[in-house]
């Protein structure tokens, strides 16, 4: 049975930050705004490819040769670098604040956990205001392996100095709802990404359409 864990650690992109205003750079680099889905979807491909077979790129590296391939090599190196660029200047989401204070206020520990770059993360949260909500960046650069694989949860856990199933894990991905779960964290799936939870993966111990009621249900878990 999950339970109350003293440690919440979100994921990043997607889950407080979300990729739209990438369109706008995808547009102006003469591409289709809709595009955005496809590339990050190649992007996350790739990634997954490299873990499961043993290798590792970092993420701007995936992300500029991702964006290459689903535009045709159409894009210079120096658009590519614009649109990748983007990445360090998205917005929260509305709900991202109240939900990293409301966890910081009631007790919790509040960590990110991205399959993006520390220094990026650290970035995101200083323009949004929500650095020093946050106690720690954690970033898979640091064990070199792509959620969902499980390194990057138990690194998170060890990182905090508690037990896996002490931490919850917050996401809007599907996939890495699972990997936690699979690691052995408790999982919390924010359902305004993806709306249906897949059949396929083990499911979350709590959802909800925004993270403040995510937060919530991981604190009316057990203690014990």
């Amino acid at each position: 049975m999950a339970k109350r864990p003293l440690v919440v650690a979100f994921d990043v992109l997607e889950t407080l930050f979300p990729l739209d205003p990438l369109r706008s750079r995808l547009e102006k680099a003469g591409q289709p705004p809709h595009l955005l889905q496809l590339w990050f979807a190649r992007l996350l491909r790739d990634a997954f490819a490299l873990t499961a077979s043993g290798a590792y790129q970092p993420f701007p590296q995936i992300a500029k040769a991702a964006l290459s391939a689903v535009t045709q090599e159409e894009l210079s190196d120096e658009a590519i670098e614009q649109v990748v660029s983007g990445f360090r200047e998205l917005d929260p989401h509305p709900d991202a604040e109240a939900a990293l204070r409301r966890a910081r206020d009631l007790g919790l520990r509040v960590v990110t956990l991205t399959n993006g770059s520390a220094a990026n993360t650290r970035a995101l949260l200083e323009r949004s205001g929500l650095a020093a909500l946050v106690e720690r960046v954690v970033s898979v650069e640091e064990v070199q392996r792509w959620k969902p694989a499980p390194e990057p949860y138990w690194h998170v856990a060890q990182a905090c100095q508690v037990p896996p199933e002490r931490v919850a894990l917050v996401a809007a991905h599907a996939w890495d709802v699972h990997g936690a779960h699979r690691a052995g964290l408790t999982t919390g799936w924010v359902s305004r990404l993806e709306d249906r939870f897949p059949n396929v993966f083990e499911p979350p111990d709590v959802t909800g359409p925004d993270l403040v009621t995510v937060v919530d249900r991981l604190l009316e878990l057990p203690d014990t």
